[in-house]
């Protein structure tokens, strides 16, 4: 045993830098991991991130104004509560825009309990008393900023302006527009202004629970509902109303099977990578120490002692790994070096033990089965390894017979032969490089999707990013200003419809839009463009939904009139999952409908959407309703953040297991390096023939994992799509230049890498020994004396 220790001891210092390859490796791995599991929790359940970080109520309890909220003591199960603040329901007025909101008097001290979570500008202050901090996602709705002035009437029509200090997040209530109203945190003496009559405000308690349960807090919900309302019909109803966490959290989960399905993509990208790079790490490792093990086999160890040896000792140096990736994830995600911008829900949400113990667990497991084969191996090493390197099996390779036969320089053949000489060797080496290539052309690929549907909306159904209704003006006025800005290159009239299926078993958007002369610029990626009044379009997930095709009839009853419609083409549509029916608003004028008409502008190239909203609501003095229509593909900028992430880790393990194949190559190819000497080439021609047996096995490898990523990839995002309910054809493939550059600089790491470690090599190596079985001198006869 003590022998066993003192040898691992000093492998691991004599071959610090492979030890070093194999602890950065399984850190890297672990802390991608760990990243990519915070970002899938994070995008698909944003709530848990907010509860944590602002220490969320578990209940929120809305009593009448001048309720007793000291009783709430008594009731069973509450840990903590915070003290009452004052709400007051208002308007906020933005032209003909009208947003109810809620205000809630705060102090200039945070509450301990639901602290707002600032993500820009700063909390209530006393050198601004009519400062209002908003919640996010409410101030992007209503594209309102730090230092914008706004408008907010109370319920008796009273006017109060005020001024926004801060943008912050809460856990106290969903994403706006899905949770109503929008919330704004002010200064006790600002709510009087709003609100002066107290009848007409609420006090809002704060509870903490010791099981926050479903069923816990039901029981206590209904405890303080019971305790202060009482049993009586006619009894007072002190509590208003409650929202629970459970509430909160349901609104807030995400509703976008695409993001969820991409974010699963990069988990199982993450989960078959690492095994592949930890095993050819570690299965490198053990390699390069064949002839150290053969050695100590010829001193009398045993197989199974040098397979417990390595087992050991490459545990050790994964679970060195696996503590320094989560140690070093753990410092990336603290909440001083992680800010979400403002107004974004998705973020980093923290991980529980199991999870991290669960992760540091399967690397370490991970490392030990990868070193089960090879150990095996190693154990069963001839000692005559020791002092005879092993020949090279195999044969002429076809790209050394071609080299011979145009007669390449030496230095090149040479090379050429010994890359493809072991086969079974370089089948690994270019397997190896293979997978970690093809993922990350399928990452890329994914990227230059989410790239299309930014720089390219009218390819998801936005070319409009701006649509208009009247509000304080008529609609001929509307007309007019939209006729006559420079800015709009086309207008489309149209209405939508939340409409029941048949059998009233679900609901779909239909959405008139444009006119079957004149319609909307959607892009079909089957059928064709509707173009008379009984012709629609729909979204895969609408298809899937009434399980149709493209072709057939349908009989939707649309603004309470019925509607006969020929499907006759497909959209790649981001609303609603994809279930959504598009047709010309003059399908619903033939069929006697007359609905409220919003106009949806196509913009000039390079004008804004922000700028030409602005615009409009000048020239109509506020009083048109002008919204930006939000881009989908901005909720997917966290998978863009996945796949950088994604893209760093497998560049990292294709790098591995390219040092690791290179190491081995010198190791195999050191007792030849004096025969090449020897035989009139230079030390640079040695060094070439080292480096272009590298060259090859890289080229093959990276190459056929860029093509096999380029076949899997559309095929791979275009199933996702039809999945999500969106369509395929969404994929964009990547460009011939990209391509070119991936593969450019993938050649152009492994030539500086085998040309350092070439360079070592050829420096160690010694002049060339030519073995010959060693025979004893003859005897020569005396010669006679003369």
């Amino acid at each position: 045993m003590r022998g066993t220790l003192r040898w691992a001891r000093a492998d691991l210092r004599a071959r610090r830098g492979q030890a070093l390859i194999t602890i950065t490796v399984v850190a890297g791995v672990v802390a991608a991991l760990f990243l990519a599991t915070m970002l899938l929790q994070g995008a698909v359940n944003p709530w848990q991130q907010l509860f944590s970080r602002t220490r969320g109520a578990d209940v929120l309890v809305y009593f009448a104004s001048g309720t007793n909220t000291s009783e709430l003591r008594y009731v069973a199960g509450i840990q903590a509560r915070s003290q009452p603040y004052q709400a007051a329901s208002a308007t906020l007025e933005q032209g003909a825009v009208k947003s109810p909101v809620e205000l809630r008097a705060m102090t200039q001290a945070p509450p301990a309990m639901s602290t707002p979570l600032m993500v820009d500008g700063t909390w209530l202050r006393s050198s601004a008393p009519d400062g209002a901090v908003i919640e996010a996602s409410f101030a992007q709705a209503v594209h309102v900023g730090v230092g914008d002035r706004i408008m907010v009437d109370g319920i008796d029509g009273t006017t109060v302006w005020m001024r926004v200090i801060g943008i912050a997040d809460t856990a106290d209530q969903g994403f706006y527009p899905q949770w109503t109203p929008g919330l704004i945190w002010v200064q006790h003496k600002l709510l009087t202004k709003v609100e002066r009559n107290p009848s007409e405000t609420q006090e809002i308690v704060g509870l903490r629970l010791y099981d926050n349960s479903a069923v816990a807090t039901g029981q206590v919900v209904q405890t303080i509902w019971n305790l202060y309302n009482g049993p009586a019909e006619n009894s007072a109803s002190a509590v208003e109303r409650y929202s629970t966490w459970q509430q909160v959290k349901d609104s807030m989960a995400s509703n976008d099977r695409l993001l969820g399905l991409l974010l699963a993509l990069f988990g199982i990208i993450a989960l078959v990578a690492a095994p592949c790079a930890i095993a050819n790490v570690t299965a490198g490792r053990v390699l390069v120490q064949r002839q150290d093990l053969a050695m100590l086999k010829a001193l009398g160890f045993t197989p199974g002692q040098v397979v417990r040896m390595l087992l050991a000792e490459q545990t050790l140096l994964g679970a060195l790994g696996a503590g320094l990736g989560l140690l070093a994830a753990w410092l990336m995600t603290l909440p001083r070096f992680v800010s979400p911008p403002g107004g974004t829900p998705v973020g980093l949400a923290p991980l529980s033990g199991a999870w991290m113990a669960l992760i540091g667990a399967g690397t370490v497991l991970t490392v030990a089965i990868a070193t089960v084969i090879p150990a095996w191996w190693a154990g069963r090493v001839s000692p005559v390894a020791a002092v005879q390197p092993s020949l090279p099996r195999g044969h002429l390779s076809l790209i050394a017979r071609l080299g011979l036969l145009v007669h390449l320089p030496a230095a090149l053949v040479l090379g050429a032969r010994d890359s493809l000489t072991r086969r079974l060797s370089a089948a690994l080496t270019v397997f190896g490089l293979a997978i970690p290539m093809a993922m990350i052309t399928i990452a890329l690929t994914c990227w230059s999707t989410i790239d299309g549907f930014t720089s390219d909306p009218g390819k998801i159904g936005l070319a409009a990013p701006v649509t208009v209704s009247q509000g304080g003006l008529d609609n001929k006025q509307m007309l007019n200003l939209i006729s006559h800005d420079s800015q709009v290159l086309a207008s489309y009239p149209g209405a939508q419809f939340v409409t029941l299926l048949p059998g009233d078993n679900g609901t779909f958007i239909a959405r008139a839009i444009g006119t079957s002369s004149r319609p909307y610029p959607f892009r079909t990626v089957q059928g064709h463009m509707f173009n008379a009044a009984n012709e629609a379009v729909a979204g895969q997930g609408f298809l899937d939904l009434m399980h149709i095709n493209v072709g057939a009839w349908i009989l939707p009853t649309i603004d309470g009139v019925p509607v006969i419609l020929h499907i006759v083409g497909r959209t790649i549509e981001p609303d609603n999952n994809g279930d959504v029916l598009d047709f010309g608003l003059d399908a619903l004028s033939h069929a006697g409908s007359a609905p409220p008409v919003i106009y949806s502008l196509v913009l000039k190239p390079g004008v804004p959407a922000a700028d030409a909203r602005a615009r409009l609501l000048a020239e109509s003095d506020d009083q048109l309703d002008v919204q930006v229509v939000t881009n989908p593909a901005s909720e997917l900028r966290v998978v863009q953040l996945v796949i950088a992430v994604s893209v760093v880790v497998l560049a990292v393990i294709g790098l591995a297991n390219l040092l690791t194949a290179t190491v081995i190559g010198m190791r195999d190819h050191r007792h030849e390096l004096g025969v090449l000497a020897a035989m009139g080439l230079t030390p640079r021609q040695v060094m070439a023939t080292l480096v272009v047996n590298t060259m090859i096995l890289t080229a093959l490898g990276v190459t056929g994992g860029i093509v096999a990523g380029l076949v899997i990839a559309p095929r791979l995002i275009n199933m996702q799509g039809q999945t999500s309910g969106i369509g395929s054809g969404i994929a964009v493939s990547l460009s011939r230049a990209a391509v070119a550059e991936i593969l450019a600089v993938a050649l152009v790491t492994a030539a500086v890498t085998a040309l350092i470690l070439a360079r070592r090599t050829t420096a160690r190596a010694g002049t060339a020994h030519l073995h010959t079985p060693v025979r004893p001198p003859r005897p020569h006869p005396a010669q006679p004396a003369r």
